[in-house]
């Protein structure tokens, strides 16, 4: 099943530290490329993290965001009582030698170690936030592969037409092929001398072989194989799809080239035009 680069997915998970909250989002990259914001707490996992994305996203550029919200900033914070004991001694004694210098309430709590934040267990909330990642990443993902199902329809219905335009060539080109015969012995025809026959033939087979695009169809049918193929894989196809488009769009500059009739040269932009609505879905293919 092929993947969409570009996706949106979030998720919480509540801890006795806080909330865990957990963003990802992507869009078209040749590579991946991944930015992380993180708190302060959990910077220590970026190397983790990076390995779990990079084991699931192989194209696109990400930004990963987790934050840590506390429950109740409230009650997060505690004094430190013994700190504070000895900062108010040191106040009175400080007010006893300068009787003119006053100590405020708030710049006591701006001390260093008067406010402390709830203990943390570094190790549980690292594990709670990579558990919450993987969810958001089989979120990320799920969300990833339905749009790339949107993106395989599309590209399928487009397939299906160049399928069609090349049959139509293969329906064309006796017919067509036949008219240029009789156009060009109609000319010889009029000539006022009469030319070689064998010499004739020879450079009317050469002419008309000039023509043949029996090649190009056969190359064109295999290609239209090969990205039915490659579009069922579960591993990343866009890079291979690019390329098959290179190939599909070389075909369809040959059957323009060697056109001689109004209708093959209508298939040829016809064939352009879809192998250029095709490439526009497959810029945002993983």
């Amino acid at each position: 099943m092929i993947r969409s680069m570009t996706a949106f997915a979030s998720g919480e998970r509540s801890t006795e530290w806080g909330t865990l909250g957990c963003e990802l989002r992507a869009v078209n990259h040749r590579f991946l490329e991944l930015g992380l914001r993180l708190p302060e707490e959990l910077r220590v996992l970026e190397p983790a993290l990076r390995e779990r994305v990079a084991a699931r996203i192989s194209r696109g550029k990400v930004d990963l965001g987790l934050r840590l919200r506390q429950a109740d900033g409230g009650e997060a914070l505690q004094l430190n009582e013994a700190l504070l004991s000895r900062l108010s001694a040191l106040a009175v004694d400080v007010d006893a030698r300068f009787p003119g210098v006053r100590t405020q309430f708030t710049e006591l709590l701006q001390f260093p170690g008067v406010l402390q934040g709830r203990d943390v267990d570094p190790a549980a909330l690292q594990a709670e936030a990579l558990r919450l990642l993987d969810d958001v990443l089989d979120q990320f993902v799920a969300a990833r592969e339905r749009e790339g199902a949107n993106l395989a329809q599309a590209i399928l219905e487009r397939v299906d037409g160049i399928a069609r335009h090349a049959a139509d060539v293969r329906t064309l080109m006796p017919v067509i092929r036949a008219g240029q015969r009789s156009k060009l012995e109609l000319r010889l025809a009029d000539l006022a001398q009469p030319a070689d026959e064998g010499r004739l033939e020879q450079e009317l087979v050469l002419w008309l072989q000039k023509l043949d695009v029996d090649e190009e169809l056969d190359r064109l049918d295999s290609h239209i194989v090969e990205i039915r193929r490659v579009l069922a894989q579960k591993d990343p196809v866009g890079r291979r799809l690019d390329f098959l488009l290179q190939e599909f769009n070389r075909e369809a500059n040959t059957l323009g080239s060697k056109s001689v009739d109004k209708r093959t040269s209508q298939v040829a932009v016809e064939l352009k035009v879809l192998i250029d609505q095709i490439r526009e879905q497959v810029q945002n293919i993983e």
